[in-house]
């Protein structure tokens, strides 16, 4: 871990170089940063045996984590959670905690898994993604073995509609990209987390901008109403709804089934990869998200 930390102050001497309006010294934001890196846990996870995502996402996945409380509660994304028997955290000086999963929430795409054991670490305040400014400098956190730190900037704020039935209101696009996305912590430069990693993408300015590659994170602002709830019932209400079993793909105006689950109602009813959607309801249907 010494490059990580020596990065991480090369990161917050350039961020703050980025921003020079900011009232922040070097020192408050190198500090800042190292205990945000110290809250950014390696999450490894086995599934279940049987587990029907084990095709499209493997039996065994790694990613990363960020711990928001004082009783070991450490936040993910949903993806790493799905299915899962076993779960490990992995800290910066090479410990190994079992934990448990607490929540899998499909409408925000936030996991949530509870440590087993003391993790002997602060946790991190959540930020305000609202508030952030477009190009404003950001630094990008991963846990694990093949831990990382390095500054972003956000590029855009809006609504996304993934592939497996999965749509937000409020992500984070940053640029420039990295692999390591998967459950990685974006956080303010006063150490404040404000989004969770989730993928990488190639539209991070929209689809009308073209190929612009980057990073997708779920805005923090989208737990902190649903915390509570998480907490207590594994989901929130708004993911009690209906499943088809689709992985659904646009491209020049056309919307595509990619992959149909096994067993689900999308596989009953006939429908198969390569199919196209022409309509819902009788309304016309030419991609993912709302036009």
């Amino acid at each position: 871990m010494a490059g990580v930390f020596g990065r991480l102050v090369f990161c917050a001497a350039c961020a703050v170089m980025l921003r020079p309006a900011a009232a922040m010294d070097i020192r408050a934001t190198s500090l800042a940063l190292t205990r945000a890196t110290h809250a950014v846990l390696g999450v490894h996870m086995q599934a279940l045996d049987d587990a029907r995502t084990a095709a499209p996402l493997g039996n065994e996945r790694d990613g990363s984590g960020v711990l928001i409380s004082a009783d070991g509660l450490v936040l993910t994304t949903a993806t790493l959670l799905l299915e899962a028997d076993e779960i490990e955290l992995s800290t910066d000086d090479e410990l190994h905690i079992p934990a448990r999963v607490i929540a899998v929430d499909d409408a925000t795409g936030l996991g949530l898994v509870q440590a087993l054991a003391p993790l002997h670490r602060a946790p991190v305040a959540l930020g305000q993604a609202v508030k952030l400014d477009r190009n404003e400098p950001l630094v990008m956190i991963s846990g694990g073995d093949d831990a990382d730190v390095s500054t972003v900037r956000l590029l855009s704020r809006r609504a996304f509609a993934g592939a497996r039935e999965f749509q937000i209101e409020s992500a984070l696009f940053t640029t420039p990209p990295r692999a390591d996305v998967g459950g990685a912590g974006l956080f303010s430069l006063n150490g404040e987390l404000v989004g969770i990693g989730l993928l990488r993408v190639n539209n991070a300015l929209g689809v009308a901008a073209g190929y612009v590659p980057g990073n997708l994170f779920i805005s923090t602002d989208l737990l902190k109403p649903v915390l509570d709830e998480l907490r207590q019932h594994g989901r929130s209400r708004a993911s009690r709804r209906a499943w088809m079993g689709l992985d659904c793909s646009d491209s020049d105006g056309e919307l595509r089934i990619d992959g149909v689950a096994v067993d689900s109602p999308a596989d009953v009813a006939g429908l198969r990869r390569g199919d196209r959607i022409l309509r819902i309801d009788g309304v016309e249907v030419a991609q993912l998200g709302p036009l």
